[in-house]
């Protein structure tokens, strides 16, 4: 005997169902406090310790508390009060980034070892008729580039009158990161100059 599509599906909820929109709300004993306990951002080295499933699980866990979180801060705002703890709110970004990164990580890892690819969709550095680098990624074309009127239209190539300019261009480039190291050097000079001045009259 067969078994029914509802017995094989199988629902995800990361809440109880009874609780309805109190879910995007904090708990209630948290209600009305200044300040809120909360732990510290999961680590790179803590996440790459879990397995895809945990990490898959953890995101959507993460999500949902993002989603309460920020329902706290429109509420503030509306209010005109401060949110409770709102570096918990920095926590959870911070988290579900080193999780994102650490997702990739294996993702390219298992691309490199199974195509020998780093990047998910390959490509190649080009030159537009401006002599500008950039990175064109690959697509799938039904027929071969000689053949494809709409792909030959892309310019892949630098006009001769272009190389002066982009020797103009390289050497505003180099002169304006001159001037900003400069600058840097010279605020770093002037604020050592205040700060001995401070210290030698305490």
């Amino acid at each position: 005997m067969g078994t029914s599509l509802a017995q094989q599906c199988r629902a995800l909820h990361t809440s109880q169902w009874r609780r309805g929109l109190e879910a995007f709300f904090d708990e209630t004993p948290n209600w009305g406090e200044p300040t809120v306990k909360s732990g510290a951002p999961w680590t790179a080295k803590q996440l790459r310790t879990k397995s895809s499933e945990d990490l898959h699980k953890l995101w959507y866990v993460l999500l949902k508390e993002k989603n309460m979180l920020l329902t706290v801060e429109q509420e503030a705002k509306r209010q005109r009060v401060q949110m409770p703890s709102p570096e918990r709110l920095t926590k959870i970004e911070r988290s579900m980034k080193r999780l994102d990164t650490i997702v990739q990580e294996r993702e390219n890892a298992l691309r490199l070892l199974q195509t020998g690819q780093e990047r998910g969709r390959p490509g190649t550095w080009r030159k537009d008729f401006f002599g500008r680098t950039f990175w064109y990624r690959f697509k799938e074309y039904p027929i071969p580039w000689y053949l494809n009127r709409r792909y030959k239209r892309k310019r892949f190539f630098t006009l001769k009158y272009v190389d002066s300019f982009i020797r103009r261009r390289i050497e505003s480039h180099l002169h304006n990161t001159i001037l900003k190291k400069k600058a840097d050097l010279e605020n770093k000079r002037k604020l050592q100059e205040k700060f001995s001045k401070l210290s030698a009259t305490t």
